[in-house]
């Protein structure tokens, strides 16, 4: 795509914490002591790498230019008992719904949910010891000071699951992309080919009396998702967090029971705990029904999901369809 995309949910980073600085091994000597005792400072702290959330960030492409992330080193201790400087410690602001991994081992070693809040993401070494510490009343002289403990490094991911109330789920071109452009104030890409939305699309639907709710239109899914195909696990990964999942079912599918069920396949292979969340099923392009047609699709749609006819053409059932899914996210946040 010739044009720059600034939405960047994943970022391939190296990061080091910075290494302890070394405690001193020093006697006191001046020209009213010619052997006094050991006066070695410790070595100050390796400076942190922390992460920290920012509610006013929706993207990780502030990070991409950040190649290696390198904290300063702490300084080595000094005479007179003088402790180092402590490294200066890197903090690296994200988006809520940011999870920090290792790439080696895939471990989830931070996740960011709330504005403001800061986590030690990897920590710098301590400082050594000098050698002012280990004197004993029988080590009067001690010739012993610690080195610095080094820091911590290694290939790390930082990947973005958008925190969206809800989420639209469909296959390629069910008209997910119109849809936020109607009712949100987001200008997503429009084509007529599969996978034009290639990155999350975030919209806030202004609601009655001056109430919001957010609203993501996530890259759409293919059969085999779940395995990783397509766009897979990068798409899947943003549903986990949506509370409502409004399922877009064009109406010229050719079976719309099957495609609901495909895409509801998927979401369980890929983490059965999707199935937990809210269903709503949204029938798109339905300008083009009759009465009868519509009767027909709603007795293949699935009898315990509340279901709707809408038409991002006409504006039809877009009233409806907000009241909709507004009683439902408040009927979540009432029953938690």
């Amino acid at each position: 795509m010739s044009e720059k995309n600034n939405f960047i949910d994943y970022i391939r980073i190296f990061c080091r914490s910075g290494h302890g600085g070394a405690g001193a091994r020093h006697f006191m000597r001046n020209k009213l002591t010619a052997k006094g005792g050991p006066d070695g400072g410790d070595g100050g702290r390796g400076g942190h790498i922390i992460l920290r959330g920012n509610s006013q960030l929706w993207t990780l492409l502030h990070l991409r230019y950040f190649k290696n992330v390198l904290a300063e080193n702490g300084e080595g201790g000094s005479k007179n008992n003088c402790t180092g400087h402590d490294g200066k410690d890197i903090i690296l602001e994200v988006p809520l719904g940011t999870v920090a991994r290792d790439e080696e081992t895939g471990e989830i070693e931070a996740e960011i949910l709330e504005h403001g809040q800061e986590i030690v993401w990897m920590r710098g070494g301590r400082g050594g010891l000098g050698n002012s510490n280990f004197a004993t009343p029988t080590n009067q002289a001690p010739d012993h000071a610690q080195p610095g403990e080094p820091g911590v490094e290694g290939w790390k991911n930082i990947e973005l699951k958008v925190l969206a109330d809800v989420g639209l789920v469909g296959f390629p071109n069910a008209g997910k992309s119109t849809l936020l452009s109607v009712i949100t104030a987001a200008k997503p890409k429009i084509a007529n080919y599969a996978f034009t939305t290639l990155t999350p699309q975030l919209g806030m639907v202004e609601y009655r009396d001056s109430r919001s709710f957010c609203i993501a239109d996530l890259p759409g899914i293919i059969e085999g998702a779940a395995e990783g195909k397509g766009l897979g696990h990068r798409f899947l990964r943003h549903i986990e967090r949506n509370s409502i999942l409004l399922f877009l079912i064009p109406a010229d599918s050719a079976d719309h029971k099957k495609e609901f069920q495909i895409l509801r396949n998927e979401l369980e292979e890929y983490n059965p705990e999707m199935l937990q969340k809210e269903f709503i099923i949204a029938v798109s392009k339905s300008d083009m029904l009759d009465d009868e047609l519509k009767e027909a699709i709603a007795k293949e749609l699935p009898a315990d999901i509340p279901h709707i006819f809408i038409s991002s053409v006409t504006n039809k059932g877009l009233t409806e369809l907000k009241d909709l899914l507004w009683k439902t996210l408040n009927k979540e946040v009432t029953s938690n």
